[in-house]
């Protein structure tokens, strides 16, 4: 059997990083594609081991000053965002990894799905800013979207167990970040370094201040909305510190599945690659030798603004989820600049989310220019 030929879009990020060791350690899968933007060392390491027939770097500027002699002979080097939907696109391609961070990640994933690709989804942001127009995309090419998220991996896993009309609630889990024990006043002073320290996970920095604000749990609610066509009222969020259970199903007998294992985001990058089958896998075992504890937390909204808004926005639709994606990645970017205080990105979100004139079936290009008008809106907010 010829092994899966996969792209992987953001080669040089913390989930591409991790699927190229999932390739690495796994039979029968093979590197087709990489791009990646700025750490152009990272994407050229990565083609002298994985010999693929692409490298994309996305970035004109950068690489118009970087050397790619490096590059192995068999694999040709494209320039520029535009070779990203190609190499998603290619119909040699059996698999796409989607893990360009924000929403620049969304017209390659676009792409993938309008060529009928299986998508192993790791940017959020695609189904929060165009849910609806990605959903009735692949539902016409016939393109099937495989969560990676941990939480959403979980879900999708758990879901086997019963039939569609059988669930009753998806509850996915957060680990809290490392301030979920602060009160609303420490909340106040937290610093860019504190708000990076994340207690269980490894992430990039605009991941690690979602992760402290809880707007990756607002995103993922959103996600889950679409990804498993549940409306936002029978979605559910729980603190679980552990990160052990990663997310849960109650089916409407009451029966709750919930998949378990220490926290390592190979497993739900491994399972969607190698989806329908499992296969030997990469990441270790959960240890039952030892005693240990699980605990379930009802999230303080009060304490997390951020929160609320996914389950707003995931019950509206529209041109919501673009408005709050794009005005909460300016805010993390303020905030990592130092312009914004931490308990400010939830707050200019929600007035940036109230002030925009709302469409409920929006096209490609309304939805582009709500991203554009909520990132100088945050702009404004800061400079006032």
């Amino acid at each position: 059997m010829n092994p899966k030929r996969i792209s992987i879009l953001g080669a040089t990020g913390s989930i591409g990083q991790s699927t190229l060791d999932v390739v690495r350690q796994t039979d029968g899968l093979s590197v087709y594609a990489i791009s990646g933007h700025s750490r152009l060392d990272m994407l050229v390491e990565a083609a002298k081991e994985f010999q693929p027939k692409y490298l994309v770097a996305t970035c004109e500027s950068t690489a118009g000053a970087f050397d790619f002699s490096g590059v192995p002979d068999g694999t040709e080097v494209l320039i520029g965002q535009s070779h990203v939907d190609e190499i998603a696109s290619d119909p040699e391609v059996d698999v796409v990894v989607a893990a360009i961070v924000g929403v620049a990640g969304l017209p390659g994933t676009m792409a993938a799905v309008k060529a009928g690709k299986t998508v192993a989804l790791a940017n959020k942001e695609t189904l929060v800013v165009a849910g609806q127009l990605i959903t009735d995309l692949a539902a016409k090419s016939g393109s099937k979207i495989l969560p990676v998220d941990s939480e959403h991996s979980a879900i999708f896993q758990a879901l086997q167990a019963g039939k569609p009309g059988e669930v009753s609630r998806l509850i996915l889990t957060a680990s809290g970040g490392p301030f979920r024990d602060f009160s609303s006043q420490d909340l106040k002073t937290v610093t860019v370094e504190q708000a990076l320290a994340h207690p269980t996970w490894q992430m990039g920095d605009k991941i690690s201040i979602d992760s402290a604000t809880m707007m990756n749990k607002a995103l993922e609610v959103i996600e889950a909305r679409w990804l498993f066509g549940m409306p936002a009222d029978q979605i559910e969020v729980v603190v679980h510190p552990q990160s052990i259970i990663h997310s849960m199903v109650e089916f409407v007998d009451h029966s709750t599945v919930a998949q378990l294992s220490p926290p390592d985001m190979r497993l739900p990058i491994q399972y969607a690659l190698s989806w329908p089958d499992r296969i030997a896998g990469v990441s270790p075992k959960l240890d039952l030798s030892r005693p240990q504890t699980l605990e379930f937390i009802p999230p303080n909204v009060d304490r997390f603004p951020a929160l609320a808004l996914g389950f707003e926005v995931a019950a509206r639709g529209g041109t919501s989820g673009a408005v709050l994606n794009a005005a909460n990645e300016s805010a993390v970017a303020a905030f990592l600049n130092r312009e914004l205080s931490f308990t400010d990105i939830a707050s200019a979100c929600r007035q940036i989310l109230e002030q925009h004139e709302f469409i409920a079936n929006p096209n490609l290009e309304q939805l582009m220019a709500c991203d554009q008008w909520a990132r100088q809106e945050l702009n404004r907010w800061i400079s006032v």
